[in-house]
Parts: C-alpha cells; sequence; structure tokens
C-alpha cells in the first residue's frame, strides 16, 4: 500500500511539471498555430540555465526559475522573428521545417559546447516522511512551482489586457488587428511565453533529474501525447493531460518493467487519435 502511495504522490508531483511543459507547447500552437518542434530543445536550455546559475551564480533552480523566465521571454521573442515571422503564412511545412532546423542549431551548438556527458544539479534538500512514505522536498517544490506558474499564466491570459489580446488573436487575427491589437508583437510574445515555459519546466527538471543537452527530446515526446491527450490548444488541457501521463507512468513503474512505459504511452496517443482526436479538453 505504501508504494502504490508514494507512486500515486510522485507521479501528481511529475505530472504536474508535464503538464507545465506542455503548456508552453500547447500555447504557441493555440495562438500561433504552429508546432514548436524546438519545444525539446528549448527545455534542455532550461536545464542547463539552471545548471549554470547553481555552479556560477549559487542561485538554487528553484530561485533561478525567475531568472529563467526571464531569460526564456527574451530568446524566445528573438526566435520568433528569427525562425517564424517571415514564414508564417507559408506552407505549414515551411513554419515546421523552421522549428526543426532551430531545434538541431540549439542541440548542435550544446553538444560542441557542453558535450553529452550528464550533468547534475546536487541541492540536497533532503525528504519529508508521512506513514513511512518518503518523498525528496525537491519534487514537491518542482510540483508547488509548476501550479504556481500555471496560475500565474491563467492570472495573466484571462485577467490582464495584454492576455485578453492573446486570446483574441488565437481566436480571430484580422478582428483582433480591426480593434487595435499589435498582432505581431502579440505572436511574438505568445512564442516568448511559450519558450519560457519550456525553459522553466526545463529548469524544475533539472532539480530533480540528471540531464544531457538531448534530455529535451524525451520532454518533448512526452510534451506532444499530453497535448493529444488534453486537447491542443487548452492550457487546462495540458495540466490534465500532464497529470494523467504522470500517474500512469508511476504506477506502471511498479508492475511492468521501465522500459515499456513509452510504448504505453504511445500506444495510448494512438488510441485518442483514433477516438477523441480533439482531446479531453478544447475549450481554450
Amino acid at each position: 500500500m505504501e508504494a502504490w502511495i508514494g507512486a500515486i504522490l510522485s507521479g501528481i508531483l511529475l505530472g504536474l511539471v508535464y503538464g507545465l511543459a506542455a503548456m508552453g507547447l500547447n500555447l504557441i500552437w493555440g495562438v500561433i498555430n504552429v508546432i514548436n518542434l524546438s519545444h525539446g530543445a528549448f527545455i534542455a536550455l532550461g536545464m542547463f540555465s539552471a545548471y549554470f546559475l547553481f555552479h556560477f551564480a549559487g542561485l538554487n533552480p528553484f530561485i533561478a526559475v525567475a531568472l529563467v523566465l526571464i531569460i526564456g521571454l527574451i530568446i524566445g521573442m528573438g526566435a520568433y522573428f528569427v525562425a517564424l515571422h517571415r514564414v508564417l503564412d507559408a506552407p505549414e511545412l515551411s513554419t515546421l521545417l523552421s522549428t526543426y532546423s532551430l531545434s538541431l542549431i540549439i542541440i548542435g551548438l550544446g553538444t560542441f559546447i557542453f558535450t553529452t556527458n550528464p550533468r547534475a544539479i546536487d541541492i540536497g534538500l533532503g525528504s519529508i516522511g508521512v506513514a513511512g512514505i518518503y518523498i525528496p522536498i525537491s519534487k514537491i517544490l518542482t510540483g508547488l512551482f509548476s501550479v504556481l506558474f500555471t496560475v500565474i499564466l491563467y492570472l495573466f491570459l484571462y485577467k490582464t489586457w495584454t492576455g485578453k489580446a492573446i486570446r483574441a488573436v488565437s481566436m480571430n487575427k484580422s478582428a483582433a488587428e480591426f480593434m487595435g491589437v499589435n498582432s505581431i508583437f502579440i505572436l511574438s510574445l505568445s512564442f516568448g511565453i511559450g519558450i519560457a515555459l519550456a525553459m522553466i519546466a526545463g529548469c524544475l527538471i533539472a532539480a530533480i533529474f540528471p540531464f544531457t543537452i538531448l534530455s529535451g527530446s524525451v520532454y518533448e515526446l512526452k510534451s506532444f501525447v499530453i497535448c493529444v491527450l488534453g486537447g491542443l490548444g487548452s492550457p487546462l488541457g495540458a495540466l490534465i493531460g500532464g497529470l494523467i501521463l504522470g500517474l500512469l507512468e508511476n504506477v506502471f513503474a511498479l508492475k511492468i518493467p521501465v522500459g515499456y512505459i513509452p510504448f504505453i504511452e504511445f500506444m495510448i496517443l494512438v488510441i485518442i487519435l483514433l477516438v477523441k482526436p480533439t482531446g479531453l479538453i478544447t475549450k481554450r
């Protein structure tokens, strides 16, 4: 029973981080209508940002996450103008190739500079034990910070003028422009926020797991599964999809070899695409 409870709690905490990572991918799709194939590369960039801020500036990842947010937002907005702005009206293959090229550049430079040797951040926060179940404090903080940024994103999108402008552009770009919304700025900001969320997720993941420059691809695939599971364009769906995936991973790991879990995840992806391709939640 303790093993089951521990797996469920770990699954919830891990699922919250998965959901946060998927929200970045989901937001970019929902607003810009672009599938960002550089998502995993930016998650890895967030991991290395946390690593260097920890080792050279002495910043705990849970403090450094604020800086990673700003860095991600700036890099993301710049990347929009470099990689996407000129090809938004081109065939969809152009945006796929553009974001994939961006991913190759980041991973290629990262491999050259950082190599593919595993890195880890040892913050040594200990664990909390309740009724014989011990959960690392770093994992608890990771889940709490994921919830915090989810709430901040919700409040930003639904309670601020800029957030409402983002939602307006996602619904009808031409009508939003007619009402005086600067769609170019809004699109670049949306891409920047999506990248910032990916890098924040990478920063939080780096606090609990070892990583390399190639680690982001694993979480990118999970993000796609979550987006399809929860519904493309739905931030709430991404959170729910992340929780489901995190729970499945941890609970299944009690009964089956870990190597089979990715197969089960992608079987779920195929089933969702066949049965309910719009996902569990489609409302934005």
